[in-house]
């Protein structure tokens, strides 16, 4: 099974990126490829062998799908690991100080689209991610 990584540096603080990684109520503003797309419900219960569950969906309602798993390893501002549900792993860094975060992921790559397609997904999600972070003033 190949492997995909991503990168995107973050403006913020470790406290800030973790908190808007990890909290549903920021979850459902950035854990979408495209605009076109919004998160439906965001559950995470951020501690080893505890789960986590994203529902995508289109707006226009014409398809949505489940992203979960199982976190196996965490690391508090540094490291978070899980399995999704097909047994796939994601590997997802934390890197930095001050006011700059290097987020890296890396994943199993899945058996249906090609390896360039989920690169580009999970990379456009991690855009949305950078974007929402650092445009948002609502962290304390």
């Amino acid at each position: 099974m190949s492997q995909i990584t991503i990168k995107a540096s973050v403006n913020g603080s470790i406290e800030k990126v973790w908190e808007f990684w990890n909290n549903p109520e920021h979850i459902k503003n950035w854990a979408f490829a495209s605009p076109d797309w919004h998160v439906l419900t965001a559950d995470n219960d951020l501690r080893e062998d505890r789960k986590f569950l994203t529902t995508m969906a289109a707006k226009d309602g014409s398809k949505s799908f489940d992203f979960s798993g199982t976190y196996s390893n965490i690391e508090k501002y540094k490291l978070i690991e899980y399995i999704l549900e097909d047994g796939r792993k994601v590997k997802i860094l934390f890197e930095g100080s001050g006011d700059n975060i290097l987020i890296t992921e890396t994943f199993d790559a899945e058996n249906t689209n090609p390896v360039e397609m989920q690169r580009v997904g999970w990379q456009a999600i991690l855009d949305n991610f950078k974007r929402y972070t650092e445009q948002s003033s609502s962290f304390n």
